[in-house]
Protein backbone atom coordinates (compact mmCIF):
# COMPACT_ATOMS: atom_id res chain seq x y z
CA UNK A 1 0.00 0.00 0.00
CA UNK A 2 1.10 3.68 -0.64
CA UNK A 3 -0.15 6.72 0.73
CA UNK A 4 0.02 10.15 -0.47
CA UNK A 5 -1.69 13.49 0.45
CA UNK A 6 -5.31 12.36 0.96
CA UNK A 7 -5.45 8.81 -0.25
CA UNK A 8 -4.24 5.19 0.08
CA UNK A 9 -3.14 3.55 -2.86
CA UNK A 10 -3.19 -0.18 -3.64
CA UNK A 11 -1.87 -2.03 -6.16
CA UNK A 12 -4.55 -4.49 -7.64
CA UNK A 13 -2.88 -7.18 -5.76
CA UNK A 14 -3.13 -5.53 -2.69
CA UNK A 15 -6.89 -4.08 -3.85
CA UNK A 16 -8.15 -7.55 -4.22
CA UNK A 17 -7.39 -8.94 -0.46
CA UNK A 18 -10.16 -6.58 0.58
CA UNK A 19 -13.10 -9.16 1.11
CA UNK A 20 -12.43 -10.47 -2.56
CA UNK A 21 -13.34 -14.05 -1.32
CA UNK A 22 -16.99 -12.44 -1.29
CA UNK A 23 -16.91 -12.90 -5.23
CA UNK A 24 -20.39 -12.64 -6.77
CA UNK A 25 -22.10 -14.62 -9.55
CA UNK A 26 -22.18 -12.87 -12.56
CA UNK A 27 -21.81 -15.01 -15.83
CA UNK A 28 -19.85 -14.33 -19.00
CA UNK A 29 -23.25 -13.48 -20.84
CA UNK A 30 -23.89 -10.68 -18.32
CA UNK A 31 -20.25 -9.49 -18.07
CA UNK A 32 -21.01 -9.28 -22.71
CA UNK A 33 -23.95 -7.72 -22.09
CA UNK A 34 -23.09 -4.90 -19.61
CA UNK A 35 -19.65 -4.22 -21.35
CA UNK A 36 -19.54 -0.87 -23.31
CA UNK A 37 -18.69 -0.62 -26.91
CA UNK A 38 -15.01 -1.13 -27.18
CA UNK A 39 -13.92 -1.34 -23.34
CA UNK A 40 -12.80 -4.50 -21.78
CA UNK A 41 -13.33 -6.20 -18.62
CA UNK A 42 -12.77 -10.01 -17.44
CA UNK A 43 -14.12 -11.92 -14.50
CA UNK A 44 -10.66 -11.46 -12.94
CA UNK A 45 -11.90 -7.83 -12.20
CA UNK A 46 -15.39 -8.46 -10.82
CA UNK A 47 -13.48 -10.82 -8.68
CA UNK A 48 -10.47 -8.59 -7.90
CA UNK A 49 -11.71 -4.87 -8.20
CA UNK A 50 -15.16 -5.30 -8.26
CA UNK A 51 -16.28 -7.61 -5.46
CA UNK A 52 -13.82 -5.85 -2.80
CA UNK A 53 -15.45 -1.62 -4.53
CA UNK A 54 -19.21 -3.81 -3.74
CA UNK A 55 -18.17 -4.52 0.20
CA UNK A 56 -16.76 -1.10 0.69
CA UNK A 57 -19.88 0.46 -0.70
CA UNK A 58 -22.20 -2.11 1.01
CA UNK A 59 -20.13 -0.64 4.61
CA UNK A 60 -20.78 2.72 3.00
CA UNK A 61 -24.21 2.27 2.28
CA UNK A 62 -25.24 0.96 6.17
CA UNK A 63 -23.43 3.84 7.67
CA UNK A 64 -25.60 6.44 5.46
CA UNK A 65 -28.24 4.35 6.84
CA UNK A 66 -27.06 4.46 10.22
CA UNK A 67 -26.81 8.26 9.87
CA UNK A 68 -30.35 9.08 8.75
CA UNK A 69 -31.84 7.22 11.62
CA UNK A 70 -29.61 8.95 14.05
CA UNK A 71 -30.91 12.07 12.29
CA UNK A 72 -34.59 11.32 13.00
CA UNK A 73 -33.99 10.70 16.68
CA UNK A 74 -32.60 13.71 17.14
CA UNK A 75 -35.30 15.47 15.23
CA UNK A 76 -37.92 13.26 16.72
CA UNK A 77 -39.09 12.50 13.40
CA UNK A 78 -40.09 9.25 12.02
CA UNK A 79 -37.08 7.57 9.59
CA UNK A 80 -37.80 7.47 6.18
CA UNK A 81 -34.95 6.20 4.16
CA UNK A 82 -33.65 7.91 1.39
CA UNK A 83 -31.88 6.50 -1.53
CA UNK A 84 -28.30 6.36 -1.71
CA UNK A 85 -26.56 7.90 -4.44
CA UNK A 86 -23.37 6.88 -6.10
CA UNK A 87 -21.75 9.30 -8.43
CA UNK A 88 -18.96 7.85 -11.29
CA UNK A 89 -17.07 10.51 -13.21
CA UNK A 90 -13.83 10.30 -15.93
CA UNK A 91 -13.29 11.04 -19.60
CA UNK A 92 -14.97 10.10 -22.24
CA UNK A 93 -14.16 6.97 -23.42
CA UNK A 94 -12.65 5.92 -20.57
CA UNK A 95 -14.86 3.22 -19.33
CA UNK A 96 -17.54 4.81 -17.13
CA UNK A 97 -20.28 3.06 -18.53
CA UNK A 98 -19.03 -0.37 -18.01
CA UNK A 99 -18.63 0.69 -14.29
CA UNK A 100 -21.64 1.93 -13.97
CA UNK A 101 -23.55 -1.23 -15.49
CA UNK A 102 -21.76 -4.18 -13.39
CA UNK A 103 -21.76 -1.95 -10.15
CA UNK A 104 -25.67 -1.61 -10.65
CA UNK A 105 -25.62 -5.39 -11.27
CA UNK A 106 -23.65 -6.80 -8.22
CA UNK A 107 -25.50 -4.30 -6.38
CA UNK A 108 -28.80 -5.67 -7.46
CA UNK A 109 -27.23 -8.81 -6.55
CA UNK A 110 -26.29 -7.72 -3.05
CA UNK A 111 -29.45 -6.34 -2.27
CA UNK A 112 -32.18 -8.34 -4.10
CA UNK A 113 -34.88 -6.73 -2.32
CA UNK A 114 -33.69 -3.43 -2.98
CA UNK A 115 -34.48 -1.11 -6.21
CA UNK A 116 -31.04 -0.26 -8.09
CA UNK A 117 -31.44 1.94 -10.38
CA UNK A 118 -28.70 3.67 -12.98
CA UNK A 119 -28.66 7.18 -15.33
CA UNK A 120 -26.58 8.88 -17.24
CA UNK A 121 -25.84 12.74 -17.02
CA UNK A 122 -25.95 13.13 -20.98
CA UNK A 123 -30.06 13.20 -20.93
CA UNK A 124 -29.30 16.83 -18.90
CA UNK A 125 -27.21 18.29 -22.20
CA UNK A 126 -29.35 20.87 -24.58
CA UNK A 127 -30.22 19.88 -27.34
CA UNK A 128 -28.70 20.06 -30.78
CA UNK A 129 -30.53 22.61 -31.80
CA UNK A 130 -30.60 24.91 -28.19
CA UNK A 131 -26.56 24.28 -28.15
CA UNK A 132 -26.51 25.79 -32.00
CA UNK A 133 -29.09 28.39 -31.05
CA UNK A 134 -26.59 29.34 -28.08
CA UNK A 135 -23.88 28.98 -30.42
CA UNK A 136 -21.85 26.10 -28.69
CA UNK A 137 -22.27 23.40 -30.89
CA UNK A 138 -18.80 23.01 -31.11
CA UNK A 139 -18.57 22.64 -27.06
CA UNK A 140 -20.66 19.87 -26.11
CA UNK A 141 -19.95 18.07 -23.09
CA UNK A 142 -18.66 20.97 -21.39
CA UNK A 143 -19.88 22.40 -18.28
CA UNK A 144 -22.14 25.29 -20.13
CA UNK A 145 -23.68 22.76 -22.55
CA UNK A 146 -25.62 20.85 -19.96
CA UNK A 147 -28.89 22.02 -18.22
CA UNK A 148 -27.29 22.28 -14.77
CA UNK A 149 -30.72 23.65 -13.10
CA UNK A 150 -32.94 20.99 -14.50
CA UNK A 151 -30.29 18.43 -13.42
CA UNK A 152 -30.08 19.67 -9.89
CA UNK A 153 -33.59 20.15 -9.63
CA UNK A 154 -33.96 16.28 -10.89
CA UNK A 155 -31.35 15.36 -8.03
CA UNK A 156 -33.43 16.92 -5.42
CA UNK A 157 -36.43 15.38 -6.35
CA UNK A 158 -34.80 12.11 -6.51
CA UNK A 159 -33.10 12.43 -2.60
CA UNK A 160 -36.01 13.64 -1.04
CA UNK A 161 -38.33 10.72 -2.68
CA UNK A 162 -40.82 12.80 -4.22
CA UNK A 163 -42.40 10.52 -6.23
CA UNK A 164 -41.50 8.76 -9.68
CA UNK A 165 -39.01 11.52 -11.44
CA UNK A 166 -38.52 11.74 -14.75
CA UNK A 167 -35.38 12.67 -16.92
CA UNK A 168 -34.59 13.59 -20.75
CA UNK A 169 -33.32 10.26 -22.88
CA UNK A 170 -29.86 10.70 -24.68
CA UNK A 171 -29.19 8.84 -27.53
CA UNK A 172 -25.45 8.18 -28.92
CA UNK A 173 -26.83 6.99 -32.02
CA UNK A 174 -28.82 10.19 -32.90
CA UNK A 175 -26.56 11.98 -30.80
CA UNK A 176 -28.80 13.92 -29.46
CA UNK A 177 -31.69 14.48 -26.79
CA UNK A 178 -34.62 11.64 -28.26
CA UNK A 179 -37.72 13.95 -28.62
CA UNK A 180 -40.97 12.30 -26.54
CA UNK A 181 -38.62 10.02 -24.73
CA UNK A 182 -37.85 9.68 -20.83
CA UNK A 183 -35.94 8.43 -18.51
CA UNK A 184 -37.84 6.93 -15.31
CA UNK A 185 -36.80 7.13 -12.03
CA UNK A 186 -39.33 5.17 -9.47
CA UNK A 187 -38.24 4.85 -5.67
CA UNK A 188 -34.57 3.98 -5.71
CA UNK A 189 -33.12 2.70 -2.75
CA UNK A 190 -29.44 3.35 -4.48
CA UNK A 191 -29.12 5.59 -7.90
CA UNK A 192 -26.03 5.27 -9.46
CA UNK A 193 -25.21 8.26 -11.92
CA UNK A 194 -22.82 8.34 -14.35
CA UNK A 195 -21.25 11.51 -16.69
CA UNK A 196 -18.47 13.43 -17.14
CA UNK A 197 -19.68 16.45 -15.35
CA UNK A 198 -21.14 14.47 -11.76
CA UNK A 199 -18.24 16.13 -9.69
CA UNK A 200 -17.58 19.02 -11.03
CA UNK A 201 -18.19 22.87 -9.25
CA UNK A 202 -19.66 25.34 -11.27
CA UNK A 203 -18.95 28.91 -10.73
CA UNK A 204 -21.71 30.64 -8.36
CA UNK A 205 -24.26 27.73 -8.02
CA UNK A 206 -25.47 27.58 -4.57
CA UNK A 207 -25.05 23.94 -4.42
CA UNK A 208 -23.38 21.21 -6.69
CA UNK A 209 -24.51 17.83 -8.16
CA UNK A 210 -22.29 16.46 -5.88
CA UNK A 211 -24.04 17.72 -2.62
CA UNK A 212 -26.27 14.66 -3.76
CA UNK A 213 -23.71 12.17 -3.63
CA UNK A 214 -23.07 9.65 -0.91
CA UNK A 215 -20.26 7.98 -2.72
CA UNK A 216 -18.00 8.64 -5.78
CA UNK A 217 -16.02 7.21 -8.22
CA UNK A 218 -13.26 8.46 -10.66
CA UNK A 219 -12.37 6.60 -13.62
CA UNK A 220 -8.73 7.16 -14.39
CA UNK A 221 -6.06 7.18 -17.19
CA UNK A 222 -3.41 8.34 -19.15
CA UNK A 223 -5.00 10.32 -21.92
CA UNK A 224 -2.73 8.88 -24.42
CA UNK A 225 -4.76 5.96 -23.44
CA UNK A 226 -7.84 7.31 -23.77
CA UNK A 227 -7.61 8.62 -27.04
CA UNK A 228 -6.65 5.67 -28.60
CA UNK A 229 -9.97 3.85 -26.63
CA UNK A 230 -11.82 6.75 -28.20
CA UNK A 231 -10.53 6.39 -31.90
CA UNK A 232 -10.91 2.53 -31.68
CA UNK A 233 -14.53 3.28 -30.41
CA UNK A 234 -14.70 5.52 -32.88
CA UNK A 235 -13.87 2.64 -35.88
CA UNK A 236 -15.79 0.27 -34.58
CA UNK A 237 -19.36 2.67 -34.66
CA UNK A 238 -17.98 2.99 -38.30
CA UNK A 239 -18.20 -0.51 -39.06
CA UNK A 240 -21.91 -0.61 -37.53
CA UNK A 241 -23.10 2.53 -38.54
CA UNK A 242 -22.77 2.74 -42.53
CA UNK A 243 -26.47 0.54 -42.98
CA UNK A 244 -28.10 3.07 -41.36
CA UNK A 245 -29.12 6.62 -42.62
CA UNK A 246 -30.35 7.66 -39.66
CA UNK A 247 -26.90 6.96 -37.43
CA UNK A 248 -25.46 9.73 -36.73
CA UNK A 249 -21.75 7.96 -37.38
CA UNK A 250 -23.56 7.17 -40.71
CA UNK A 251 -22.31 10.22 -42.99
CA UNK A 252 -18.97 9.50 -41.58
CA UNK A 253 -19.15 5.77 -42.35
CA UNK A 254 -20.12 6.13 -46.16
CA UNK A 255 -17.36 8.80 -46.58
CA UNK A 256 -13.48 8.34 -46.94
CA UNK A 257 -12.41 6.83 -43.80
CA UNK A 258 -8.92 8.57 -43.45
CA UNK A 259 -11.12 12.16 -43.44
CA UNK A 260 -13.17 10.39 -40.95
CA UNK A 261 -10.48 9.80 -38.93
CA UNK A 262 -8.90 12.70 -39.31
CA UNK A 263 -12.20 14.75 -37.95
CA UNK A 264 -12.15 12.25 -35.09
CA UNK A 265 -8.53 12.86 -34.26
CA UNK A 266 -9.56 16.65 -34.26
CA UNK A 267 -12.56 16.54 -31.96
CA UNK A 268 -10.18 14.47 -29.66
CA UNK A 269 -7.98 17.20 -29.15
CA UNK A 270 -9.87 20.41 -29.82
CA UNK A 271 -13.16 19.31 -27.51
CA UNK A 272 -12.76 15.83 -25.35
CA UNK A 273 -8.76 16.63 -24.36
CA UNK A 274 -9.39 20.20 -23.40
CA UNK A 275 -12.70 19.51 -21.44
CA UNK A 276 -10.57 16.43 -19.52
CA UNK A 277 -7.87 18.77 -18.74
CA UNK A 278 -9.78 21.96 -17.95
CA UNK A 279 -13.08 20.61 -16.48
CA UNK A 280 -12.76 16.74 -15.75
CA UNK A 281 -9.22 15.57 -14.61
CA UNK A 282 -9.75 18.60 -11.46
CA UNK A 283 -12.44 16.76 -10.13
CA UNK A 284 -10.56 13.61 -9.53
CA UNK A 285 -9.28 14.16 -6.10
CA UNK A 286 -12.95 14.81 -5.25
CA UNK A 287 -13.86 11.08 -5.73
CA UNK A 288 -13.82 8.62 -2.21
CA UNK A 289 -12.40 5.84 -5.12
CA UNK A 290 -10.10 6.37 -7.91
CA UNK A 291 -9.91 3.72 -10.02
CA UNK A 292 -6.50 3.89 -12.63
CA UNK A 293 -6.85 2.28 -15.79
CA UNK A 294 -3.51 1.16 -17.62
CA UNK A 295 -3.49 -0.05 -21.48
CA UNK A 296 -6.47 -2.45 -22.45
CA UNK A 297 -8.29 -0.85 -19.99
CA UNK A 298 -6.24 -2.92 -16.91
CA UNK A 299 -7.12 -1.19 -13.74
CA UNK A 300 -3.68 -1.23 -12.10
CA UNK A 301 -4.10 1.04 -9.26
CA UNK A 302 -7.01 1.86 -6.65
CA UNK A 303 -7.11 5.04 -4.88
CA UNK A 304 -9.05 5.04 -1.86
CA UNK A 305 -9.90 8.52 0.03
CA UNK A 306 -8.87 8.90 3.25
CA UNK A 307 -10.58 12.10 4.64
CA UNK A 308 -13.84 13.53 3.69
Amino acid sequence: MESEMNYYKFSRAEWANFHAHNFASVTDEELAQLRSLNDVISMDDVKTIYSPLRHLIHIRYKDYQDDERTLAQFLSLSYHSHPFIIGICGSVAVGKSTTARLLQLLLSRAYPDRRIQMITTDGFLYSNAELEKRGILDRKGFPESYDMDLLIHFLNNVKNNNGIVRAPKYSHQIYDIVPGEEEVIDHPDILIVEGINVLQLPSQQPIYISDYFDFSIYVDADPKNIEQWYLERFGMLLDTAFTDPTNYYYQYAIGNRDDAFKMAKEVWRDVNLKNLNEYILPTKNRADVILHKTANHLIDQVALRKFN
